[in-house]
């Protein structure tokens, strides 16, 4: 008999099974460029928004502490970091403002999963670099963008102005942990932003250790 090939989300609970636990420590240092994003979010009170691939909930709790207004939730496609974001959530006294469902980011409905069609804030945080499918989850997230809202998305560049033994090294690095730097991101970025009629606002931050992009749509 053939295996099965394991689902994407039952190779990420495996994955995250027990590292969940530690997630937020470890990764504090060198996830830069979260708090940029969160601060240039500036939701209306009363507006939404969506982050995809929210893991244990870190940057969910800081985007409702940081609005306290806005409406708040979040989908990942790994149950295990989904009970280790509801427990977090929780003890930040937050249960009622954020909101977290599974889902697989290459092929989900938010209207399904949530009950919310679109969001005026969608958010991808170092989340690409770690999905096979990535352009198709980019190309949902775009899709879920209500009309006068914007997607942001920050994740690993390509260490552009960087020294060369420092990117060798860190790709390694991330290479153990399934994550993979997209050096085409800017590329996909503006294929989305073509066909769904969106603006690009795309900038290598860091000395390119960070790429960080703004897709909008107009109201």
């Amino acid at each position: 008999m053939t295996p099965t090939r394991p689902s994407d989300a039952e190779r990420m609970d495996r994955h995250y099974r027990y590292q969940r636990f530690i997630y937020d420590l470890t990764r504090t240092h060198y996830l830069i460029g979260r708090k940029h994003l969160i601060t240039d979010l500036k939701p209306n009170p009363g507006e939404t928004i969506l982050e995809i691939g929210c893991g244990t909930a870190w940057n969910l709790i800081r985007i409702a502490e940081r609005y306290p207004a806005a409406n708040i939730y979040g989908v990942d496609v790994s149950n295990a970091m989904l009970d280790t974001a509801r427990a977090s959530i929780k003890r930040k006294g937050l249960a009622r403002r954020i909101h977290v469902a599974q889902a697989d980011a290459t092929a989900f409905s938010a209207a399904d999963a949530i009950g919310i069609p679109q969001f005026d804030r969608v958010v991808f945080s170092y989340a690409l670099s770690m999905i096979p499918g990535w352009q198709e989850a980019l190309e949902i997230g775009a899709a879920h963008i209500a009309p006068g809202g914007s997607l942001h998305i920050v994740d690993f560049g390509q260490c552009g102005r960087l020294p060369g033994a420092f990117k060798t090294a860190l790709f390694a690095f991330l290479n153990h942990y399934t994550v993979t730097p997209r050096p085409d991101l800017e590329d996909a970025c503006r294929r989305v932003a073509a066909t769904k009629g969106l603006t690009l606002s795309f900038s290598r931050m860091h000395r390119g250790y960070t790429d960080y992009a703004v897709l909008a749509r107009k109201i």
